[in-house]
This record gives structure tokens, C-alpha cells and sequence, in this order.
């Protein structure tokens, strides 16, 4: 079960660091870095990219790291988890039209690669609150 969620975490922050290399009006560095990897072909389908499978991405993050807190308990894990996909979701409706919104988005975006890329590394395990003992005699 673990590993289906680590699947849907890294799908969901790979989904939106695609997204922004295919969009370079938005995300110029991340853009240029598309191109130069081969992702050129991508700029015909920015408002699709920056519209529909951005957000899309991050309601998938966000889910999976929702449900992966309810499996490991670990608090500090969770809201790490849960601050990328939320902040890039913010940008994108409520708050697109503020001129630091451009700052949030990115650094949502960072916190959910940081964040996989901390899973990768060192994946959550369990923590349980009371351990049982059993008494052989």
C-alpha cells in the first residue's frame, strides 16, 4: 500500500514540474530548461498545461499525501506534504491575480519536488503510540 502512495505522490509532483516546463511565458527558467531536454514541442499547449493539468497534478498530490498522513501519522511529514500541492492550488485560483502569486507558485512547486524527493530517500514509516508487550513465562 505504501508504495501506491509513493507512486501517486511522484506522479502527481512529476505531472507538475511537466507542466511548468511546458508553459515558458509563465516559468522562463523552467521553460528553458524544458527546451533544452527536448520539450520545445510542448509551448502549442500551454494554456492547456497551465490551466487544466497544473491544478489537476496538484489535487492528485494533494490526495495522495491526505490519504499517506492517515497510513504513517506523521505530522510534520503531512504538512509538508500537503503546503506544496496547496500553495500551487491557491496561486492558481483565488490569489493569480496578486503580483507576489508568481513567488508562491514556485515555491510550491519546489516544496512538492522537495518533498518526493524526500520520500525517495527517507520514506515515512509508521509510528506507533503504544507498543505491546507480551509476557512469555
Amino acid at each position: 500500500m505504501r508504495w501506491i502512495l509513493s507512486l501517486f505522490d511522484k506522479t502527481g509532483a512529476l505531472g507538475v514540474f511537466t507542466a511548468t516546463m511546458g508553459c515558458a511565458s509563465c516559468f522562463p527558467a523552467l521553460g528553458s530548461f524544458g527546451a533544452a531536454i527536448g520539450l520545445g514541442f510542448l509551448h502549442q499547449y500551454e494554456s492547456l498545461f497551465l490551466n487544466t493539468l497544473l491544478p489537476v497534478f496538484a489535487v492528485f498530490a494533494l490526495g495522495a499525501n491526505i490519504f499517506a498522513y492517515f497510513s504513517h501519522r506523521i505530522i510534520y511529514r503531512a504538512v509538508a506534504g500537503v503546503a506544496g500541492p496547496t500553495m500551487v492550488l491557491l496561486t492558481m485560483f483565488p490569489l493569480w491575480a496578486y503580483d507576489w502569486s508568481t513567488y508562491l507558485l514556485y515555491a510550491g512547486i519546489a516544496l512538492m519536488l522537495f518533498v518526493s524527493i524526500w520520500d525517495i530517500f527517507s520514506p515515512p514509516r509508521k509510528h506507533c503510540s503504544t507498543s505491546v508487550q507480551t509476557i512469555n513465562s
